[in-house]
């Protein structure tokens, strides 16, 4: 009976919306320009740093900028970093961070829509995408348009031309590891380390996943930070707003004339045509807009062919926003910038930049490490001197060969040797570091026993002298002998 049927099952919502193609226009304006601009520094700064040269004499690698991994080296220009010298990388890694504070506390996503590798390779990606396919609607006609020899020919263009974007990106990214030309050379022969060849797979697949088939659902899922960027700005934030008290109500150009209340926005609906994440500005800030500000531009092209005011779209705060819809007159943006948050930031940013400059510049160009070895700790010799071992490692930082005379202070009568090379031990030892190494030696020092003062140990130090008289470096250590007579320890 009718009564008694029941509606058919319907099948359960999927966890995640799918995903609505997105096919931004073509715009042209002063944002759009700026973007290009960025793109073409960024990506040949990319491309083209692993073949910089950088004379650093006979004993060093002459690329400009290398992560030499085999020899635990990072070389940027004249400066060298050493494993143990990591704080510096750390320190601008911190640096990036509250750099990026900064920015976000003043501009918004300024760095999301400009800056970002993800949005740089999109835009390239997008920009062959025109040029092989066309502008937007040429593109959702053959989007929709059935599988026929012009869209497979197409297709198969632009996907090619993509993968060799990628390919080339992975291809970079390997030069700055190992000496460009020579690994360039080993790819084309096949003799590259497999590694080479596993790293630019890698990043061929990630750059043709991220930048061309994914886009802006790695802004808007993957990206941690439009999900912080909450907590950066405030209402003295610059940001790309729609301008709601003049543009409604929205109305066509006849309703505009026919009806004076209307407001700016003809709803040509341009914003949203040209936006890179496919986000509706006028609905307000929004957690996918990467602040790109090519609504702004799209915008005032309208408005400017319409004879009506810019910036209907634009970038103001929120409360130069409120300012500008009473009528009030708008302070300086200088006065808006200068605020307790931004100066905050600015100011650590600057701090951990100076301070690493100086102790870069004031660094030493040698460095001692000593271990005491501990099997045995300390040894009574027949003569009734006590010896103990060390492990010393000199580094030299110079990028060519030093001599060294290392000597011991703080222990009276001390004497030095190199059980290795034999001899009877003495005053002092010569050392020669080869250039930007480490010279590691496993020396004995030996003392009367009256030298420990009745104590079982006795600091003293290491000093290793430049043969030249051009600095010297020191490192603390300290000498065990025999517990004293009566120690129940």
């Amino acid at each position: 009976m009718p009564g008694l049927l029941k509606p058919a099952p319907q099948p359960p919502a999927g966890l995640y919306k799918k995903r609505e193609k997105i096919f931004p226009k073509e715009v042209s304006g002063p944002y759009r320009r700026a973007k290009w601009i960025i793109l073409c520094v960024t990506l040949g700064i990319y491309y083209i740093t692993p073949w910089l040269r950088w004379d650093r004499g006979a004993h060093a690698p002459d690329q400009a900028v290398l992560v030499d991994l085999a020899g635990r080296r990072f070389f940027f220009g004249g400066i060298e970093i050493w494993p143990q010298e990591f704080y510096y990388v750390a320190g601008l890694l911190i640096m990036a961070g509250i750099g990026l504070f900064l920015v976000t506390s003043a501009f918004g996503r300024a760095w999301c829509g400009y800056s970002c590798p993800q949005t740089v390779w999109t835009d390239l990606f997008m920009a062959v995408e025109r040029f092989i396919e066309g502008d937007r609607n040429a593109r959702m006609r053959l989007d929709k348009a059935p599988w026929g020899p012009e869209k497979i020919a197409k297709r198969i263009s632009l996907h090619s031309v993509w993968l060799v974007i990628a390919l080339l990106t992975g291809g970079a990214w390997v030069f700055y590891f190992a000496d460009a030309p020579t690994l360039l050379s080993q790819i084309v022969s096949g003799t590259a380390p497999f590694a080479a060849y596993g790293a630019i797979a890698l990043l061929t697949f990630t750059t043709y996943s991220l930048a061309g088939l994914m886009r802006e659902q790695v802004c808007t899922y993957m990206c941690p930070w439009p999900r912080i960027q909450s907590a950066m700005l405030d209402e003295d934030s610059f940001i790309v707003t729609y301008k709601t008290w003049r543009g409604e109500p929205r109305g066509s150009v006849k309703e505009k004339l026919a009806e004076p209340g209307i407001g700016d926005c003809v709803d040509c609906m341009a914003c949203v045509n040209v936006c890179p994440t496919g986000i509706e500005i006028r609905n307000g800030p929004q957690l996918e807009c990467i602040t790109c500000a090519l609504c702004i531009d799209a915008c005032n092209d309208t408005m400017h062919k319409l004879g009506r005011a810019p910036d209907l779209i634009g970038y103001t705060t929120l409360k130069r926003d409120e300012e500008e819809r009473k009528g009030a007159a708008l302070k300086p943006i200088w006065q808006t910038l200068l605020r307790p948050r931004l100066l905050l930031y600015f100011a650590l940013w600057a701090a951990i930049g100076i301070g690493m400059a100086v102790t870069l510049a004031g660094r030493e160009r040698m460095e001692l490490l000593v271990s005491q070895d501990r099997n045995p700790v300390y040894v009574q010799l027949s003569g009734g001197d006590i010896r103990n071992g060390f492990t010393v490692k000199l580094l030299n930082k110079e990028l060519q060969p030093r001599d060294f005379i290392l000597t011991v202070e703080g222990l009276p009568e001390a004497r030095i040797s190199d059980p290795l090379l034999g001899g009877e031990p003495g005053t002092q030892i010569a050392l020669t570091a080869r250039a930007d190494g480490v010279e590691t030696r496993h020396l004995q020092v030996r003392v009367p026993p009256a030298a420990l003062e009745g104590k079982e140990h006795r600091d003293f130090a290491f000093v290793a002298r430049a043969a030249d008289g051009q600095g010297e470096t020191r490192q603390a250590a300290r000498f065990t002998g025999p517990p004293p007579a009566g120690d129940g320890g």
